[in-house]
C-alpha cells in the first residue's frame, strides 16, 4: 500500500502548479516592493506640475 502511494503521480501536476504559482505571486510582490519608492516620487512630481497649472475655459 506504502509503496503504491509513494509511486502515484496523482496530483503531482497541482503541486507543481501551485509552487510556480507562489513563485509568480512572490516575484511581483518583489518587483512591486522595489519600484514602489521610485512610482510614490514620480506621482508626488507629476502632481505638483499639475496643481501648478490653470486652465485657460473660456475662449
Amino acid at each position: 500500500m506504502v509503496a503504491r502511494f509513494r509511486q502515484s503521480e496523482s496530483g503531482a501536476v497541482t503541486v507543481d502548479w501551485v509552487v510556480l504559482t507562489a513563485a509568480v505571486v512572490g516575484l511581483g510582490l518583489a518587483i512591486v516592493g522595489l519600484f514602489s519608492s521610485g512610482f510614490t516620487n514620480q506621482t508626488t512630481s507629476i502632481q505638483t506640475g499639475i496643481n501648478g497649472t490653470t486652465v485657460k475655459t473660456s475662449f
